[in-house]
């Protein structure tokens, strides 16, 4: 691989094991792989070879590839860094000879080729395609991807490639908004109108000589043009070159024209225009690379196989031989593993912007200042009554009545109530409005390559600060002030739930406290802009030993003590704030811009997991290659413990609110981002209502299930009926199927059936139904095969829905 003086001597490296860089399929070293290809630094493909399916079965299925080998070929390579599973070689039903799919092989090798030629071509001679998306079309969506300031982040990236030596002609750098002004000459442009700048009119002939599949799309749309992406005589490709940079607007995906066509026909297609503007992009600007500009396209939702695309399925048609690099949210890798493995593409994580509490406002903001006037004047037999009988009063005009058991607003006087009933009503109303206002939503849009601001840093941290980590021996900064003053903060959760007034102050104090404490830590490192560039070291200096030996507290337990905790104790705060510390570089350590540049120009980029960075701060540092996690290990043992205390407390507030008696049935929607971010603790919930344990083999891989006993369980089973995203149904097929057996063993318990709903309502409907028990206990459900989502607002939205 290496040359005499060690420069690399290859230009893609390609894996036709289907495995792991290091280890193979029975254990693997992630990190030692990804740092050997990091040193070859040339794009590395894992091919994958049939093994669980002939030939003729891989091309017949809906499916694709068998899940078994998904998992261990295709979701453990992309740990290591891996793109494109491309399918190379498979059995003959009939004889079993082993045999190259020649097609495919045509393919990874053009592919392979072109991801090559990165590398080599010179820069200033590279065409590079952005893609930007429009969706939902004719609502003024041009250029908006999720949490992404998509014209902002364009202009950075436009200047990267020019420092860099590309070619982008006349771009403007200095304004978005005279990018957007070429691109559309109005901002609120709806892509069937005029205002998009036409790029190229692509005559009918040309579409027709260049797209081999054309006639495939007349099965559902007609000869080109069609009315999509059209002017009447030739298809149009909306965007804008700039040098050898064109900024493209991927057509929309066609539901405007009959939404349920994609949602019933099995030989659904993408139209005309969505085909010639790939085949622009690959055969008439003939672009180097594409780079999908944002969470998300089409592309990866076109019609086809699931994972292991032949030939006839869209998105391998559409993609072809283009090299493609996709700026993806790090928070959602479910639908960037999609992208990575049905559109062959490198997926870029971009940062997501911090949740903030979402506040109060009006009403409910009036109802906080008289709970606060209340606090002050309970005692006071005049005012407080009247003050308790406002709040009720402004409760209802806010409608939390819905929410909280409030007293009759007609004859309700808090004058003739007790001081303690007075107490628990604003004590219950209190607990809902600080939900309310400490509700996270996320604040503003990110732009690629801008580092955050000191607010952004502290609203993401204090999030982080809040968890306990007992893998790490963290405590979480709640739980350590509580403990000052001699409380467990479990304790101040559930009385602030169950509205007792003091516990509603104490945990606002608590949280209060948190954020001061964070803004201290940030402060330290944050310049005269209000940013956050780089991190002052807080714990090596050795400025802070001379403070800790002339008896100075660090910032952060100032500013805890003076928010009301004198007691706090530093040294217990340690290992929080270490890791809070750490945190923040990681914030700050982006490497977006690094990471697009990488890809383009034809170098490893490193990967990285994907899911909430709240939780799992290893997403950052952004600007890498982004995986989800080896669905064969959730739900993780965490993950089980964390479900089986949520379902305790769900049964716990149903059976309250229905007379002591627990639910028969319970509907679930598992989804792909969900359990990746969480580790499979929806799905574990799942198998806890049912009593249903997992059980990991020694690898600490989840392949099978066993019945928790009646008499350990200590209630009946909760039938559930559980509806899979197709996203879901993609990543964890396997999991649905222990799911479904773990189910079914329940349905199939000899127990008495007030104490085994699932086995009750089985039988029931095996009765009515006149099928077998085994039949009618199916409760896991999705969509089918190569279909992502029910549609039923498009249908709704586009008069289809009756």
């Amino acid at each position: 691989f290496y040359d005499a003086n060690g420069k690399p001597i290859v230009d893609t490296i390609i894996n036709l094991t289907g495995f792991a860089l290091v280890g193979g399929p029975a254990s693997q070293d992630h990190k030692k792989a990804a740092q050997v290809l990091k040193k070859l630094n040339k794009p590395y493909m894992c091919a994958v070879p049939l093994v669980f399916q002939s030939f003729e079965e891989w091309q017949a299925s809906e499916l694709g590839l068998h899940p078994i080998q998904v998992a261990l070929q295709v979701s453990l390579p992309e740990i290591d860094g891996a793109i494109e599973p491309i399918i190379y070689a498979g059995r003959e039903g009939a004889t079993g000879r082993s045999v190259p799919l020649a097609d495919r092989v045509n393919l990874l090798a053009d592919r392979a080729l072109k991801w090559s030629k990165l590398s080599n071509k010179p820069k200033q001679d590279k065409k590079i395609a952005i893609t930007i998306f429009s969706f939902p079309p004719d609502k003024g969506n041009v250029g908006t991807a999720a949490y992404l300031d998509v014209f902002d982040s364009i202009k950075a990236v436009l200047g990267e490639l020019k420092e860099q030596g590309y070619d982008i002609g006349d771009a403007p750098l200095d304004d978005k908004s005279a990018i957007m002004a070429q691109i559309l000459d109005d901002p609120e442009a709806k892509i069937s109108s005029p205002d998009l700048n036409v790029a190229y009119r692509m005559s009918t002939d040309e579409y027709y000589e260049l797209t081999p599949y054309a006639e495939d799309l007349e099965e559902n749309w007609g000869p080109a043009p069609g009315n999509l992406n059209s002017d009447g005589q030739n298809l149009l490709v909306y965007g804008k070159e700039f040098g050898n940079v064109f900024i493209g607007v991927q057509p929309s995906f066609g539901y405007e024209g009959d939404p349920m066509r994609l949602l019933f026909a099995k030989s659904a297609s993408p139209h005309h225009g969505f085909a010639a503007y790939y085949t622009y992009l690959e055969k008439i600007f003939e672009a180097d690379a594409v780079l999908h500009f944002g969470t998300h396209g089409s592309l990866e939702f076109m019609p086809g196989k699931q994972v292991g695309m032949s030939g006839t399925c869209y998105p391998d048609r559409l993609i072809n031989s283009l090299p493609s690099a996709y700026l993806y949210a790090a928070n959602n890798p479910s639908e960037a593993t999609i992208a990575k493995r049905r559109s062959y593409s490198a997926t870029v994580s971009y940062l997501t912007p911090p949740a903030e509490n979402a506040g109060l406002y009006k009403g409910l903001k009036e109802l906080k200042e008289l709970i606060s006037s209340y606090q002050g004047l309970r005692e006071n037999e005049g005012r407080g009554p009247a003050i308790v009988n406002s709040i009720v009063s402004t409760s209802y005009t806010c409608n939390l009545d819905k929410d909280v058991d409030l007293p009759d607003l007609e004859t309700y006087d808090a004058a003739k109530d007790t001081a303690e009933n007075r107490d628990g009503i604003v004590g219950q109303i209190y607990s809902q409005i600080m939900q309310i206002e400490s509700r996270l939503l996320p604040c503003g849009l990110h732009t690629v390559g801008v580092p955050p601001t000191a607010e952004e840093a502290i609203a993401t941290l204090v999030n982080i600060a809040q968890l306990d980590r007992p893998e790490d021996k963290i405590e979480g900064l709640p739980r350590v002030i509580a403990a000052s003053i001699g409380r467990d903060i479990n304790d101040i959760y559930r009385g602030n739930n169950n509205g007792v007034l003091e516990d509603v102050e104490l945990n606002t104090k608590v949280t209060d406290a948190s954020r001061a404490a964070v803004r201290a830590l940030v402060q330290q490192s944050t310049d005269s802009s209000g940013r956050v560039k780089e991190v002052k070291n807080m714990f090596d200096e050795v400025g802070g030993m001379i403070g800790a030996m002339l008896g100075a507290k660090k910032p952060w337990t100032k500013a805890i003590m003076d928010a009301g905790f004198s007691a706090v104790d530093e040294e217990r705060l340690a290992p929080v704030f270490t890791y809070l510390e750490f945190c923040l570089k990681q914030i700050v350590a982006d490497n977006e811009l690094g990471g697009i540049m990488e890809l383009l120009n034809g170098e490893f980029l490193m990967p990285a997991p994907g899911g909430d960075p709240i939780r799992n701060p290893d997403v950052l540092p952004t600007g890498r290659n982004m995986h989800a996690l080896d669905p064969s290990s959730i739900p993780t043992q965490a993950a089980v413990e964390v479900s089986e205390g949520v379902v305790r407390k769900l049964l716990e507030k149903l059976k309250d609110e229905n007379d002591g008696a627990f639910p028969e049935s319970i509907a679930f929607t598992l989804w792909g981002t969900d359990n990746i971010k969480t580790y499979g603790e929806s799905l574990a919930q799942v198998l806890a209502l049912v009593g249903v344990r997992p059980v990991s083999d020694s690898l600490g891989r989840v392949n099978k299930v066993e019945l928790i006993p009646l008499e350990e369980l200590g209630r009946p089973r909760i039938d559930v009926v559980v509806s899979c995203s197709g996203v879901f149904r993609d990543l964890f097929i396997n999991q649905m199927n222990l799911m479904d057996r773990g189910i079914k063993m329940a349905a199939e318990a000899d127990e008495p059936l007030d104490q085994n709903f699932v086995r009750k309502h089985a039988m029931e409907q095996a009765e009515e139904l006149n099928v077998s028990l085994r039949e009618a206990a199916c409760r896991v459900f999705s969509n089918s095969a190569g279909s992502y989502s029910a549609n039923v607002g498009l249908a709704i939205e586009n008069g289809g829905w009756e």
